[in-house]
């Protein structure tokens, strides 16, 4: 049983993966390399869909997911309000470009700026909150200078198309599904911000690290494949996001497939995340990224 080494320590014998309805795990469920993977070692795959990254990171840290996938900004929240919970376990390439403030066409809204006095909608926790904050500061601003609406993205839609919000901060695929009569005024890269992580359970990492080893070899897997197949990537992603394949194509045209493993780059992109949010008056105190970040790949 050497090519399944976690079997002989007792194990989980079922892995419990949370996803969306966008990026990696999705493809990887869809195309089973992860039960392929663990099969041998008879153990099996529980994936649970969620509607964006917070609620995913608090069933896992209420103990219902081992594994799963979300932007920059909800680990930081969990990390702050549970610091042994999770793991960072890996990331994708940064995209930026992924995530973005727009406005309509019309709007007098020309630059972050102008937003002062104005109503903008972002899902809370979520990475676009980390770029209204981040772009609102770099324009001398604070969320004191507008008026927040926190909705998630299926009720953030149709308040922004018919004019009961200025702006929206919002991440892909929903950015690239809106009304094509929008204008970007900041986007991810403007903030550093764009990165999509994968986390563990700590408890699920410290009991089976080969165990979580063996999710990442499925993830890059998977990853290897998408990058070679991207118009299978575009259907399988049209079907589960309900979005037209041309919008799907223009959202993956912006991505890099590939796992990463963490760097001190990358955690302390996260520990500036965690600073800012604190300095915001939005979290209670900074964690310290690099406690959940050990080195397993």
């Amino acid at each position: 049983m050497a090519a399944v080494p976690w079997r002989a320590h007792g194990a989980t014998r079922t892995i419990r993966v949370g996803y969306q309805k966008y990026g990696t795990l999705i493809l990887l469920k869809a195309r089973g390399f992860l039960e392929e993977a663990l099969r041998p070692a008879g153990i099996g795959v529980e994936w649970a869909q969620f509607p964006a990254g917070p609620p995913l990171l608090q069933a896992l840290v209420a103990g219902a997911l081992d594994f799963g996938q979300t932007g920059d900004l909800p680990p930081v929240f969990v990390q702050a309000a549970s610091p042994d919970a999770l793991v960072y376990a890996g990331h994708e390439a940064r995209c930026g470009a992924s995530e973005a403030i727009i406005v309509p066409a019309t709007s007098t809204i020309r630059t972050v700026a102008d937003l002062k006095g104005r109503r903008v909608a972002v899902t809370r926790g979520a990475d676009a909150h980390w770029l209204l904050i981040a772009s609102l500061r770099k324009h001398g601003l604070s969320l004191a200078d507008v008026t927040v609406s926190y909705l998630l993205p299926a009720a953030a839609r149709p308040a922004f198309e018919t004019g009961q919000i200025d702006a929206w901060a919002i991440w892909d695929p929903y950015l690239s599904g809106a009304n094509a009569n929008t204008r970007t005024i900041a986007t991810g890269d403007d903030v550093d911000g764009g990165t999509a992580f994968y986390l563990a359970r700590r408890g699920f990492w410290a009991e089976s690290p080969d165990l979580v080893r063996a999710v990442l070899a499925a993830v890059a897997k998977c990853d290897d494949w998408a990058a070679s197949n991207r118009d299978e990537v575009v259907a399988l992603l049209a079907h589960s996001t309900g979005l037209a394949p041309d919008v799907v194509a223009r959202s993956l045209a912006k991505l890099r497939y590939g796992l990463l493993p963490m760097t001190p780059d990358v955690i302390a992109g996260q520990q500036r995340i965690a600073e800012g949010f604190h300095a915001a008056g939005l979290l209670p105190a900074v964690p310290d990224v690099a406690a959940a970040a050990p080195h397993i790949m």
